[in-house]
């Protein structure tokens, strides 16, 4: 891994759930982060359930005569998964008028993920197991997320969720009680909630904002 100090840089920290992303932007000013923004992108509109669970709406249609999902279920999928897509672009797009409108080499964003990276075919998962929809739910915000980045031109990294603190603590060359000390500091700044999904978005976009590497 190389390292390259750029104080100039924001990152946007994206965690993706059901219906939206926990999204927070921060700076690095002489090795201080600070907490521009956090927030919600709903990648859903209210009362609009084919956009907030494309694929629990298609886990309650008829299967397919050889038992997987039907025309009429991959249709509604593909219906819901452009809403979140063109709200998670929209939503995007907000956030950076609101930090500044900054030049596209000024920002980055940090995309949280996870080792479900594996799963192909987020339908034919969604209906193998009842347990597997809510993990598909995340996985399509995560996919809106991905699609909204691209549309607005923003350079993006994807952090592994669990990795995190361990990387936070070899890029910045910090120990965990002071990890977990600044968190608290920024957690504070940001107000609530600051649950672990804003903790994770944080560490991903201070990762991003000082440091230009690769895995």
């Amino acid at each position: 891994m190389s390292e390259q100090r750029n104080d100039g840089l924001l990152g946007v920290g994206l965690r993706a759930l059901k219906g939206g992303a926990v999204v927070v932007a921060l700076a690095v000013d002489q090795d201080e982060p600070r907490i521009l923004l956090s927030t919600f992108l709903a990648t859903h509109d209210a009362g609009d359930r084919l956009s907030l669970e494309p694929y629990g709406v298609a886990a309650g249609m008829p299967r397919g005569p050889d038992g997987k999902a039907s025309a009429e279920a991959a249709a509604a999928v593909a219906q819901g998964r452009a809403r979140q897509d063109r709200l998670a672009t929209r939503g995007l797009q907000d956030i950076v008028q609101q930090l500044g409108r900054p030049e596209r080499d000024k920002l980055i964003a940090a995309l949280v993920v996870n080792r479900a990276g594996w799963v192909t075919d987020l339908l034919d998962y969604s209906l193998a197991w009842a347990d597997h929809v809510p993990v598909a739910e995340g996985l399509a915000v995560r996919e809106a997320l991905r699609f909204g980045v691209q549309r607005c031109r923003i350079d993006m990294i994807e952090l592994d969720e669990k990795s995190l603190p361990d990387l936070v603590e070899k890029t910045l060359g910090l120990s965990s009680t002071e990890v977990a000390s600044r968190l608290k500091d920024l957690g504070a700044a940001a107000g609530r909630p600051w649950r672990k999904e804003q903790k994770a978005a944080c560490l991903a976009a201070w990762i991003g904002s000082v440091s230009a590497f690769q895995i």
